[in-house]
C-alpha cells in the first residue's frame, strides 16, 4: 500500500518521495515515469549510503535543494523529455496535400525504413526470444522439485525483464515509440522475500513473457510479408531489363510468358512494381505504429497513483 503525504509537504521517506513523484508525473508518458522513478530512487539510495548516520527524512531534506522536491523533479523531467524528443526526432517530411504526394512522400520519412528494418530483423529476434522463454520456462519448472530450480526460475524471470528492456530500446530506436531507458525501480528497503514475491506478482513480468512469445509468430509474419513484397515489387520494377538479357528469362502468368508474348507490357509492369514498392513502405509504417503500440502496452508498467 502506498504512503502519501499532504500535497506540497516534503516527504520523509523514500517510498513517500517516489509516491509524490509518481503523482506529480500523472498523465505523462508511462515509460518516462518509469525512468524518473528509477533515477530518483537510485539517487536517494546513493545519498543514504554516503550518509549512514542520517535518517531518510534528513537525507531527503538535505538533497531537496540540489536534486529537488518531487514536483520540481517532475517539471524537470517533463521539460527534458520535450527537449530530448525534439533533438532525437528524425526530420519530419513536409506535409503534402495531394493524394499522390502523400502516397509517394512515405519514402522521405526516416521512420519508414526503421520499421522496414525492424520487420526484417524480427525473424531473428523473435526466434531467439521464443526459444529463450520456452527453454527457460520448461527447464526451471522441471527443476522446481530440486533446490536448484528456485534460483534458476528467479534468474529466468529476471532475464525476461532484461530482454524486455533490450527489446524496448530497439523499438524506440527503429519504430520511434518512447520506451523505458531504465529498468523497473524497486523499493530496496523492503525485505528480500517481499521483493522476490513482487517478481512473481508483478503483471509486467508475465506480459513481457507473453510479448516475447508473440514475437515468434509476429516475426515470421513480418519477415515473410516484407521479403515477399520487396522481392515482388523489385522484380516488377526490373521487368523491362529482362527483355534485353542474353539468356532466357521467364515471367509467367499461368502459361502466358510476358517476356516473349507481350513485351510491350513490361513498362506497365515496372510502373506496377513502383506502386507496389511504395505500398509496401506504407505497410511498413503501419506495422511500425502497431508494433510500437503493442510493445508499449505489454512491456511498460502503467503507473498507479
Amino acid at each position: 500500500m502506498n504512503t502519501t503525504t499532504a500535497p506540497g509537504s516534503l516527504p520523509t521517506t523514500i517510498p513517500e518521495y517516489l509516491d509524490q513523484l509518481r503523482a506529480a508525473l500523472s498523465g505523462a508518458d508511462k515509460a518516462m515515469v518509469q525512468d524518473a522513478l528509477y533515477d530518483a530512487e537510485e539517487y536517494l539510495r546513493s545519498e543514504m549510503a554516503e550518509n549512514p548516520g542520517k535518517s531518510e527524512a534528513e537525507v531527503i531534506a538535505s538533497v531537496a535543494g540540489s536534486y529537488g522536491a518531487p514536483e520540481e523533479v517532475a517539471d524537470i523531467y517533463r521539460e527534458t523529455e520535450v527537449t530530448v524528443a525534439r533533438a532525437l526526432r528524425a526530420p519530419v517530411p513536409p506535409k503534402r496535400k495531394s493524394l499522390l504526394g502523400r502516397f509517394f512522400g512515405v519514402a522521405a520519412d526516416a521512420r519508414t525504413y526503421g520499421a522496414l528494418f525492424y520487420m526484417l530483423l524480427s525473424l531473428a529476434t523473435g526466434t531467439f526470444y521464443f526459444t529463450w522463454v520456452v527453454t527457460g520456462a520448461s527447464l526451471s519448472a522441471g527443476l522446481l522439485i530440486l533446490i536448484v530450480g528456485i534460483p534458476l526460475l528467479l534468474l529466468f524471470l529476471m532475464s525476461v525483464r532484461l530482454l524486455s528492456l533490450v527489446e524496448g530500446r530497439m523499438v524506440e530506436v527503429l519504430l520511434g515509440e518512447r520506451m523505458p531507458r531504465r529498468p523497473l525501480y524497486t523499493q530496496r528497503d523492503k525485505p528480500w522475500m517481499t521483493r522476490l514475491k513482487e517478481l512473481f506478482t508483478d503483471g509486467r513480468t508475465w506480459t513481457a513473457m507473453l510479448y516475447l512469445l508473440l514475437m515468434h509468430p509476429l516475426g515470421v509474419l513480418y519477415f515473410s510479408v516484407a521479403i515477399t513484397l520487396l522481392a515482388l515489387s523489385l522484380g516488377f520494377i526490373a521487368a523491362p531489363v529482362a527483355y534485353f538479357l542474353p539468356f532466357g528469362y521467364v515471367m509467367n502468368f499461368g502459361e502466358w510468358n510476358l517476356i516473349t508474348e507481350a513485351p510491350w507490357l513490361l513498362p506497365l509492369v515496372s510502373v506496377l512494381g513502383i506502386v507496389l514498392l511504395f505500398a509496401t513502405l506504407h505497410l511498413a509504417r503501419f506495422v511500425g505504429v502497431f508494433h510500437g503500440w503493442l510493445a508499449k502496452h505489454l512491456l511498460v508498467r502503467t503507473p498507479v497513483v
